[in-house]
Protein backbone atom coordinates (compact mmCIF):
# COMPACT_ATOMS: atom_id res chain seq x y z
CA UNK A 1 0.00 0.00 0.00
CA UNK A 2 2.63 2.11 0.88
CA UNK A 3 4.26 1.97 -2.73
CA UNK A 4 1.10 2.86 -4.63
CA UNK A 5 1.08 6.01 -2.28
CA UNK A 6 4.53 6.81 -2.62
CA UNK A 7 3.89 6.54 -6.78
CA UNK A 8 0.96 8.50 -6.49
CA UNK A 9 2.09 11.34 -4.74
CA UNK A 10 5.35 11.36 -6.69
CA UNK A 11 3.03 11.67 -10.05
CA UNK A 12 1.17 14.08 -8.62
CA UNK A 13 4.29 16.43 -7.73
CA UNK A 14 5.74 15.71 -11.58
CA UNK A 15 2.68 16.83 -12.92
CA UNK A 16 2.27 19.91 -10.76
CA UNK A 17 6.38 20.48 -11.45
CA UNK A 18 5.81 20.41 -14.99
CA UNK A 19 2.55 22.64 -14.97
CA UNK A 20 4.83 25.46 -13.40
CA UNK A 21 7.18 25.12 -15.91
CA UNK A 22 5.41 25.51 -18.99
CA UNK A 23 3.45 28.34 -17.40
CA UNK A 24 6.62 30.24 -16.42
CA UNK A 25 8.05 29.42 -20.49
CA UNK A 26 5.26 30.77 -21.86
CA UNK A 27 5.68 34.30 -19.63
CA UNK A 28 8.96 34.81 -20.96
CA UNK A 29 7.42 34.87 -24.56
CA UNK A 30 5.35 37.97 -24.01
CA UNK A 31 5.47 40.44 -26.94
CA UNK A 32 7.20 43.75 -26.26
CA UNK A 33 6.52 46.51 -28.75
CA UNK A 34 9.85 47.60 -29.87
CA UNK A 35 11.56 50.54 -31.70
CA UNK A 36 12.10 49.89 -35.95
CA UNK A 37 15.46 51.14 -35.30
CA UNK A 38 16.23 47.62 -33.23
CA UNK A 39 15.01 45.46 -35.89
CA UNK A 40 17.24 43.59 -37.68
CA UNK A 41 17.53 44.58 -41.67
CA UNK A 42 16.36 41.51 -42.83
CA UNK A 43 13.59 41.80 -40.86
CA UNK A 44 12.32 44.56 -41.84
CA UNK A 45 13.10 43.75 -45.83
CA UNK A 46 10.83 40.93 -45.42
CA UNK A 47 8.05 42.85 -43.70
CA UNK A 48 8.25 45.55 -46.95
CA UNK A 49 7.55 42.76 -48.84
CA UNK A 50 4.29 41.52 -47.13
CA UNK A 51 3.09 45.45 -46.65
CA UNK A 52 1.50 45.31 -50.16
CA UNK A 53 -0.60 48.97 -50.29
CA UNK A 54 -0.57 48.90 -46.14
CA UNK A 55 1.89 50.34 -43.74
CA UNK A 56 3.53 48.99 -40.51
CA UNK A 57 2.33 49.94 -37.57
CA UNK A 58 4.25 49.34 -34.79
CA UNK A 59 7.21 46.03 -34.38
CA UNK A 60 6.98 43.57 -31.90
CA UNK A 61 9.46 41.02 -30.31
CA UNK A 62 8.20 38.24 -28.70
CA UNK A 63 10.80 35.65 -27.66
CA UNK A 64 13.98 35.46 -30.76
CA UNK A 65 10.77 36.24 -32.97
CA UNK A 66 9.97 39.87 -34.55
CA UNK A 67 6.54 40.66 -35.51
CA UNK A 68 5.45 43.21 -37.74
CA UNK A 69 2.14 44.74 -37.02
CA UNK A 70 0.46 45.96 -40.72
CA UNK A 71 -2.44 48.07 -41.24
CA UNK A 72 -4.53 47.78 -44.47
CA UNK A 73 -8.19 48.95 -45.18
CA UNK A 74 -8.68 49.40 -41.66
CA UNK A 75 -7.54 46.04 -40.12
CA UNK A 76 -4.10 45.18 -38.64
CA UNK A 77 -2.34 41.68 -39.91
CA UNK A 78 0.40 40.38 -37.33
CA UNK A 79 3.21 38.93 -39.55
CA UNK A 80 5.51 37.24 -37.46
CA UNK A 81 9.26 36.83 -38.79
CA UNK A 82 12.42 34.88 -37.23
CA UNK A 83 16.08 36.52 -37.10
CA UNK A 84 17.01 35.78 -40.55
CA UNK A 85 13.50 37.50 -42.09
CA UNK A 86 11.80 34.00 -42.91
CA UNK A 87 7.70 34.28 -42.66
CA UNK A 88 6.95 32.26 -39.80
CA UNK A 89 3.60 32.65 -39.89
CA UNK A 90 0.25 35.71 -40.51
CA UNK A 91 -2.73 36.23 -38.22
CA UNK A 92 -5.49 39.15 -37.63
CA UNK A 93 -4.47 41.21 -35.16
CA UNK A 94 -8.05 42.13 -33.75
CA UNK A 95 -8.75 38.25 -33.31
CA UNK A 96 -5.52 37.74 -30.92
CA UNK A 97 -6.04 40.48 -28.99
CA UNK A 98 -9.68 39.64 -28.58
CA UNK A 99 -8.23 36.51 -27.23
CA UNK A 100 -6.37 37.74 -24.74
CA UNK A 101 -9.00 40.14 -23.43
CA UNK A 102 -7.11 43.18 -24.75
CA UNK A 103 -8.33 46.17 -26.29
CA UNK A 104 -5.81 47.70 -28.88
Amino acid sequence: MKTKNIFTIAAVSAGLAFGVTAQANEEKHEEQTINSSDVPAAVQQAAKAEVKGGTIVRWEKEGANFEAVIEKNGKQMGVEMDANGKVLSKHNEAKEHKEKGEKY
